[in-house]
């Protein structure tokens, strides 16, 4: 009886450590995972640049891929802080301008660059109007997603308000779901966009401690002030 339980009772113990190991590298992992991908986005974007200089001074340190990468992530960053100062200017401003205008003509890329443009716009937007985390029933009714009001519309058949909500995936927020629903199915909280972010990209584990769950208490409390 002794020999099994000391073998049992070490696999338990085993089990409990790994599992103690992967909740203590988790939230590691996933800073890294998105920073890595971050990352990589500048420096690729930033690498033809790279090696444009490359090809120009081949025996000098760019030629380590390691170097190439740090320099092309680095450019890009300044690329973008340079066309940030500059979209913040006047004339900066009106050449944007005159670049979206040029946008709006191709039939296609319209609709996505304004789509896109818009909802970056809403989710990095700091006015109360736009900071609209709500909780709807999804995938069954009695389990609440974690979702972006982005914006309200009309049924043209019954005139009752409606609600596109963007869900992102806990994890991966680059990829989502839109949900059309009506406005009574929506529970809106409390929460801003950076806790909202927080939970999906630790998968909740970082949160806050309360949050509005019930629309029923919503309500009375609503018709109690």
């Amino acid at each position: 009886m002794v020999k099994n339980t000391i073998p049992a009772r070490a696999f338990r113990n085993l089990q409990r450590y790994i599992l103690a190991g992967i909740i203590t590298a988790g939230p590691l992992f996933v800073t890294w995972l998105v920073f890595g991908i971050v990352l990589g986005w500048l420096a690729k974007a930033g690498l033809p640049l790279v090696q444009l200089i490359a090809f120009e001074f081949p025996k000098t340190w760019l030629v380590n891929p390691w170097t190439k990468s740090a320099l092309a992530i680095l450019l890009t960053l300044v690329a973008l802080y340079l066309l940030g100062r500059l979209t913040s200017l006047v004339l900066g401003r009106q050449l944007f301008a005159l670049f979206e205008a040029t946008l709006e003509r191709l039939p296609f890329v319209a609709k996505v660059y304004t789509s896109v443009r818009q909802l970056l716009d809403t989710m990095m937007s700091k006015h109360e109007t736009s900071q609209r985390v709500v909780l709807v029933d999804f995938p069954i009714p009695g389990q609440k997603c974690v979702g972006f009001l982005t914006r309200t519309l009309k049924d043209e058949t019954t005139g009752e308000m409606l609600a596109t909500v963007l869900l992102p995936n806990a994890i991966n927020p680059t990829s989502a779901f839109l949900q059309i629903l009506p406005m009574s199915r929506v529970t809106e909280t409390s929460l801003s966009m950076e806790d909202a972010m927080s939970m999906l990209m630790t998968g909740g584990s970082v949160g806050p401690e309360t949050i509005q769950f019930s629309v029923e208490k919503r309500e009375i409390k609503m018709q109690g002030r």
